[in-house]
């Protein structure tokens, strides 16, 4: 009798339904025999601009070093990033995306037994990582699609050892403002750790939404999650970053894998960050594309959650996935989202005009059809 590996898993892992990302675009053409370079990926909040000049060249230069095992400790990308913001590469923890980040936070501090708060309609890892260690997932209903930040504290008892901020969050694109996060972290426990995922904050410019550097210095329970994944244009090769204190920064390092970011990550990473006329280009294609799928959406009489990321979540006023379904046949792929309890919307990512004005005319024909 063969034994049933499943039921030898821990009890959080059986229960995990693994993380569904967006459909490829080489899945979609094998599936429906369409042309690869037809089909239009709106699904993963990917930034369309492709990577900048300075990050190829940057990954050419370091090809020649592919038999050498990356630097470990990401000494030259800590020490840009601990120059761009002024803190010591010692408060920087690297990640294989931020993702990474998230899991070292969730296997460094909770265990069964102990709670993990976030936001109902929340980025969906937050909830794996917590199950997977065995821990409970409190997830608290949101307010106007976003974190209801009262709410949250309130959830807060004495077996709780993390909270998760979204801001922007992901898939809803809500935000919360300077004053909202000043009073919250004054009124979180000491103890608890509050983990502040930024991985959409380059695309918010203005006084809206809280840099979450400001708060670092006050709060030493405060951790900040980064990525280069979105606006910086890299999110094939999966680098992330978590800014803390120097302590946690030290815990997170104990349970890190060695070599977790690899060395065209780490070199293309450095690029990005020396490249700010991509990050501004980024910004700027990203505002207008979000205006122009807004108008569009108006004009098709479609409803949608106001967003500062880099995507939007639309709402149909029926169950979204055969809207969904017809969109691949069209050759346009977004995101569906009835998992994280949103049946009715899709998540459109912000493309390039073109790409934009794709969906739109696909979603016209697909909506005609009723």
């Amino acid at each position: 009798m063969s034994c049933d590996f499943l039921a030898q898993a821990l009890p959080g892992v059986q229960k995990l339904s693994p993380y569904v990302p967006g459909k490829p675009v080489d899945e979609l053409a094998r599936e429906l025999d369409l042309d690869p370079a037809r089909i239009v990926k709106l699904a993963s909040n990917e930034n369309p601009l492709g990577p900048s000049l300075k990050v190829i060249e940057a990954i050419q230069a370091e090809l020649k070093e592919l038999t050498r095992y990356p630097d470990g400790n990401g000494f030259e990308l800590k020490r840009a990033l601990a120059e761009h913001y002024g803190i010591q590469a010692s408060q920087i923890t690297l990640g294989n995306g931020s993702n990474d980040i998230l899991e070292l936070v969730a296997r460094a501090y909770l265990a069964p037994g102990l709670n993990a708060v976030f936001s109902q309609y929340a980025f969906a890892v937050y909830p794996l990582v917590t199950q997977a260690i065995g821990a409970e997932g409190r997830a608290v209903p949101a307010k106007s699609w976003g974190h209801d930040l009262d709410a949250m504290l309130g959830a807060i008892d004495q077996s709780t050892r993390i909270v998760f901020l979204a801001n922007p969050n992901n898939p809803t694109g809500t935000w919360f403002g300077p004053e909202a996060l000043a009073k919250f972290l004054q009124a979180v426990p000491e103890h608890i750790l509050v983990v502040l995922d930024e991985a959409y904050i380059e695309y918010a410019e203005g006084n809206d939404l809280p840099d979450g550097m400001a708060y670092l210095a006050a709060h030493p329970n405060l951790l900040i999650s980064r990525t280069f994944s979105k606006a910086y244009g890299l999110a094939s090769l999966r680098v992330g970053y978590a800014i803390s204190s120097v302590t946690i920064a030290d815990v997170l390092n104990r349970v890190r894998q060695p070599f977790n970011v690899n060395s065209l990550a780490l070199a293309a990473a450095r690029a990005a960050m020396s490249d700010t006329d991509y990050l501004i280009q980024s910004r700027h294609a990203n505002d207008h594309g979000m205006a122009q799928l807004e108008e569009g959406f108006r004009k098709l009489g479609l409803s949608w959650i106001p967003s500062k990321g880099n995507f939007i979540a639309v709402d149909f006023a029926q169950e979204a996935a055969p809207i969904y379904q017809a969109l691949l046949q069209q050759g346009v792929i977004v995101r569906p989202v009835a998992g994280y309890g949103l049946p009715t919307f899709l998540r459109i990512s912000i493309g390039t005009a073109e790409e934009n004005t794709l969906c739109l005319e696909a979603l016209a024909k697909v909506l005609s059809r009723g």
